[in-house]
């Protein structure tokens, strides 16, 4: 007989109550609790998943300041140690570790007893290559069983991982790696997209010649593109090759025990001027963030026990974002991570927002997370949820990336009472890559409202505060987080002094975490984003992010996408020009244009409406589909393309023609 269902956040308050003595009347009370004394929250995370050190910790954390908080001092730990410790019970239940599929239709399944044993040979043979706790290891991979099984491997033994979607250009990615000097490479042949094949055989080989430190290359044969253009990348050793192993020294394999705070991986901010800022976070405080994350707001894992299906958890994501970090993470709950590589719209000839639903009734994903341009662009699709299969096992959707759009969530809402599944779970989050977490997220005892993130999440005691520095309530601030979390960076890499650091959080209010956002927490505790704080509009003395405008606008369903950026001249009025895409065939009239001016006079205000409203074939978006506010602002400033934007981290960087030619035209 199955057990009745018990969200993950109720099972770790019923522990708080019957291991510590403490009960909290309101989640708002638990929330303060966790902010007030982090001592006692982190080290009850802690205890709670049985984390396990063979030295003990001298104390929880060393102090409160940002930066430079050390946590879980004498304690030894490791990624993969966490990992590992499912193998032998899911692989019981019958669980399987990973399920992907490519837009080729290939499948793969991968045991739990399977991935240690590949992760322990590529473990072993990176070892023989001679590379060292603290070396670091650049992979150009797509979001293939592959990459999570490399990334493993790695940090097994203490090397540190950093890793670039195939889709990114090679001088985006060689700004990256060229800052971290790995030792070892990890690159496919190609990648298959949108229904077309990329060669990147001539990438990889360019990679290598500009990164000097690169010893050993390890190439994956994800495309096939042939043995004899393989032969031009010679001498490398093949992916499978390294995961061959199966002996006594693969089944003796042991993760290396390494200090709390070891390096884990490097990722990147999507810095719109200068090199991308390496973000270095470390072993313990990643596990620790991720598993409080994911199993008590996200919910992920939730049946992990009393379920003979097991959770299956997916999260769209390419390796170029952190969403690719916190899909694999769900290995540390022992769930089944089911991952999917290529274009979720389809390709250009044959456009199919159908593709991730399809897979996800095939697979029986239960969590299905994506970022929220991808719910909006199945709307705008007129997707039919009914005829994508059976996804009576969904029961929970994320979402992140941008704020999701009230319409948005009320279509996935009504899409699933239809299918029979009349109360759907949105766990919409927000958070970063700059500390391989989130702000604000889910809880499923909460309300929900659509437009809104329920709640702030435990042991991030996050505000916003006006333009005094002041916290506020039902009003629009700066995000600021007062107390520090274990998952914030150690560092970036090569920042002497933590320059780069400091400047990047630090600048406004020392000692504060200053995260870039638009925030308002309603008096009911729930949260609404309203976009980046550095690229607000402020008519006329009232300020606003960008996000409640894309929505009055975005509404209308002859827009496709929208954005929108605000002028500021010295000693000149103002000018904010819309930039709109519109349905195929639907001209930007006179007509066209007063409806759009309509819908903001409603939703906003008279004040909101732009100077110009102007016709454009694409929004500019980086990687993880963001919109370029700020740099197309720069732009229309005055200052040179190349100076405010990165091209080849860019998702369409063919649309820049156009706004460089508009801002020639116009008078600086």
């Amino acid at each position: 007989m199955k057990a009745p269902f018990v969200p993950q956040i109720r099972r770790y308050q019923d522990w708080l109550r019957q291991q510590r003595g403490l009960a909290f009347d309101s989640y708002q009370d638990l929330w303060q609790w966790s902010v007030s004394d982090l001592p006692a929250f982190w080290q009850s995370i802690w205890d709670y998943y049985g984390l396990h050190s063979p030295t003990p910790h001298t104390s929880v954390l060393s102090g409160r300041q940002m930066p430079g908080t050390r946590w879980f001092e004498g304690a030894q730990f490791n990624y993969v140690h966490q990992v590992f410790r499912h193998v032998d019970k899911a692989h019981a239940a019958g669980f399987p570790a990973l399920v992907s599929r490519n837009e080729s239709g290939r499948q793969q399944e991968l045991g739990w007893p399977e991935l240690r044993r590949q992760v322990a040979s590529l473990a072993l043979h990176l070892r023989e290559q001679g590379l060292q706790p603290g070396d670091r290891v650049a992979a150009y991979l797509p979001n293939i069983p592959e990459a999570i099984v490399a990334f493993l491997a790695v940090v097994s033994i203490g090397g540190v991982w950093s890793i670039c979607a195939p889709d990114m250009g090679t001088n985006a990615v060689l700004d990256r790696f060229r800052q971290i000097e790995p030792k070892v490479l990890i690159a496919c042949d190609g990648v298959r997209y949108g229904g077309r094949d990329f060669d990147r055989i001539d990438v990889v080989a360019e990679l290598r010649e500009a990164l000097p430190t690169v010893r050993h290359l390890i190439v994956h044969r994800n495309l096939g593109v042939g043995q004899e253009a393989s032969e031009r990348l010679a001498p490398f050793t093949p992916f499978g090759q390294t995961t061959a192993r199966d002996d006594a020294a693969t089944a003796a394999f042991e993760p290396l025990w390494l200090p709390f705070d070891h390096p884990l991986w490097i990722v990147y901010s999507s810095g719109t001027t200068g090199l991308p800022k390496p973000i270095v976070h470390g072993h313990g405080g990643t596990v620790i963030v991720a598993l409080q994350m994911a199993n008590l707001h996200n919910d992920v894992g939730c049946s992990y026990e009393d379920n003979s299906l097991g959770e299956r958890f997916h999260w769209y994501s390419s390796t170029g974002w952190v969403m690719w970090n916190a899909q694999a993470a769900g290995l540390l709950l022992g769930t089944t991570c089911c991952i999917y590589d290529g274009n979720p719209g389809g390709s250009r000839d044959k456009p199919d927002w159908g593709t991730l639903w399809r897979f996800a009734s095939e697979l029986g994903v239960t969590f299905f997370g994506a970022g929220a341009a991808f719910f909006a662009n199945c709307m705008k699709a007129g997707v039919d949820l009914a005829h994508c299969g059976d996804l009576s096992a969904v029961r929970a959707l994320g979402t992140t990336g941008s704020p999701l759009s009230p319409e948005v969530q009320t279509w996935g809402t009504e899409q699933f009472a239809r299918i029979g599944t009349p109360a759907i779970w949105w766990c919409n989050i927000s958070g970063g890559t700059d500390f391989a977490g989130a702000f604000i997220g889910g809880n499923r005892e909460l309300p929900q409202v659509p437009g809104e993130m329920q709640c702030r999440l435990l042991g991030c005691a996050v505000q916003a505060w006006n333009e005094q520095g002041q916290p506020v309530i039902g009003e629009v601030g700066e995000l600021v987080c007062t107390e520090p979390i274990p998952s914030m960076p150690l560092h970036f890499w090569g920042d002497d002094g933590n320059k780069r650091y400091l400047s990047s959080y630090f600048d406004m209010y020392p000692g504060v975490w200053r995260h870039g956002d638009w925030l308002k927490i309603t008096p009911a505790g729930g949260c609404i984003i309203y976009g980046r704080s550095d690229a607000t509009i402020n008519r006329h003395g009232l300020r606003m992010g960008t996000s409640e405008l894309y929505s009055a606008v975005e509404a209308l369903p002859e827009v496709l996408d929208a954005l929108v950026v605000d002028l500021e001249f010295l000693g000149r009025d103002s000018y904010m020009p819309l930039f709109v895409v519109l349905r195929p065939g639907v001209p930007l009239d006179a007509a066209m244009k007063a409806k759009i001016g309509g819908a903001i006079k409603t939703a906003l205000s008279p004040r909101f409406v732009p100077d110009e409203i102007l016709q454009v074939a694409e929004v500019p978006r980086t990687l993880s589909g963001k919109k370029q506010e700020l740099p197309i602002k720069k732009l229309l400033l005055g200052q040179p393309i190349e100076k405010v934007i990165n091209k080849e981290a860019m998702a369409n960087p063919g649309c820049l023609d156009w706004y460089v030619a508009f801002a020639n035209s116009r008078p600086h």
